[in-house]
């Protein structure tokens, strides 16, 4: 008797662990700001988005945020996979993305996340800091390939043109937006290994287009503001001081009247021409750190750092003003 009370035991102990390690196994342990969650973006925004990565996780000591950068392209592939729940991006889903990850019984939110600007910088004895939008076209079509072409009084000659990587959101912006699908064979790209993601400990390939542009009098780079944004200027109206940044116009004849630099004023009142929208997207809404993440950075928090960053913010940010009556 005692032996079959003992084996009912096991038995009963048995079914309890099984059952037990199946409960965990499907139970989520992460919180909206505790755990840990891993997202990818491009890296076009990689400044702007490690500064949300660690302004969140300093404020939520229990959350590990893994931020995973990479060109477009590679960027989205992970995301499709469900490798990452969160991609921050300058586009949204195609409606066959979205049907995919419908048909995986996951529910989709995006929003707007910022307007970012895409600026033109050139060497510090580049004379010419004025363009139009029509002539970017003709240098990025290769119709035009000098910078007397530009300007008779230039002292460079060829036009050495720098961008990140073929398949990254600002190229693919130029190509589409600007140069109506068509690119020249003149662009040179600082990376083009289109698999691997970014180590922000190495020279990135934003920070080679600017290292370039820096060290080639000739040079123009293509990169994101928030590559050259002055982070020791309280005001955004500034940017970092080894290269110039190229006022931009609509007009037929650029004249420091009519271009503006791509400063977050400008981009938000629709003065500056080269500008897009950036999204979070995130397929993981069952209120755990993907989510929480996703809503402090579009959030007002994660919003002023978007400002600060040199971008414009997708909502608007109050500002409490107290005052005193005079006595």
């Amino acid at each position: 008797m005692k032996r079959s009370g003992f084996i009912l035991f096991i038995s009963i102990v048995f079914f309890w662990a099984l059952s037990s390690c199946g409960q965990k196994k499907g139970t989520r342990t992460d919180t909206p700001t505790s755990g840990l969650a891993e997202i990818v973006a491009d890296e076009c925004f990689a400044p702007i988005v490690q500064e949300q990565v660690d302004v969140f996780e300093a404020l939520n000591r229990d959350a590990t945020i893994i931020s995973i950068y990479a060109n477009e392209m590679q960027a989205f592939d992970l995301f499709m996979k469900d490798s990452v729940r969160v991609i921050i991006a300058a586009r949204e889903l195609s409606p066959g993305e979205e049907q995919i990850i419908k048909d995986r019984q996951q529910t989709i939110r995006s929003q707007k996340y910022a307007t970012d600007a895409i600026a033109l910088i050139v060497n510090k004895a580049n004379p010419d800091t004025l363009i139009t939008v029509a002539d970017i076209k003709r240098i990025m079509t290769g119709e035009i390939r000098s910078w007397k072409d530009l300007n008779p009084k230039s002292p460079l000659g060829e036009i050495a043109i720098s961008f990140d990587s073929p398949n990254s959101s600002t190229v693919r912006y130029i190509r589409d937006s600007i140069c109506g699908g068509t690119l020249g064979g003149n662009l040179k790209a600082r990376a083009s290994d289109s698999t691997r993601t970014i180590d922000l400990a190495e020279r990135t390939p934003n920070q080679q287009v600017i290292d370039y542009v820096a060290s080639t009098p000739n040079a123009v780079g293509i990169i994101g503001v928030n590559w050259i944004s002055n982070p020791s200027d309280s005001t955004n109206l500034s940017f970092i001081s080894n290269i110039k940044v190229m006022g931009v116009s609509r007009a037929e004849k650029a004249t420091d009247r009519n271009s503006f630099q791509p400063l977050a004023a400008y981009v938000g009142l629709g003065k500056y021409p080269l500008s897009r929208d950036l999204f979070i997207i995130i397929s993981d809404v069952r209120g755990g750190l993907p989510s929480g993440f996703v809503n402090f950075a579009a959030g007002e928090r994660g919003q002023r750092i978007v400002y600060k960053a040199g971008l414009y913010p997708a909502y608007a940010l109050t500002r409490v003003v107290s005052i005193r009556p005079s006595l």
